[in-house]
């Protein structure tokens, strides 16, 4: 059995992410000791580290209960969990989308200002005013 401490050191989450997991049902409510501290069995360590690791990739609480609840169902098939991988990649594809548009955007901010004050600089100009920006962002 592992305390809270370890658990946290051994998967590298912080121990108010864990109480915080445990909250949300992602995490069994832990075996508590005599002095009322919690306990862990490995496969909450398993269940954290695949918690961590699935929010490594950005998916969201809802996806992840989703996911932990497929995985109680070893012999189903695995389309929800193809589904929702599908669904993350496609998000992470429109974030990437956007942030080169950003970064088109600050690259050109950046690269426009020719003035030697700030009463002068472009920086300062297209930050104040979007309508000096070339497309949305």
């Amino acid at each position: 059995m592992l305390t809270i401490g370890n658990l946290s050191r051994r998967t590298g989450v912080k121990i108010p992410t864990i109480r915080y997991y445990e909250q949300m049902g992602l995490l069994a409510p832990p075996e508590r000791s005599e002095g009322n501290q919690r306990r862990y069995a490995r496969d909450e360590c398993d269940r954290l580290a695949f918690i961590k690791h699935a929010r490594d990739l950005g998916l969201k609480i809802e996806a992840i209960r989703e996911l932990i609840e497929l995985s109680a169902h070893p012999n189903q098939p695995c389309a929800d969990a193809d589904r929702i991988a599908a669904e993350q990649l496609h998000a992470v594809r429109e974030r990437i989308g956007k942030l080169r548009k950003l970064e088109r955007e600050l690259a050109r901010i950046a690269t426009g200002c020719d003035g030697e004050q700030i009463k002068d600089c472009y920086v300062i100009r297209a930050l104040a005013s979007h309508d000096l920006c070339e497309d949305e962002h």
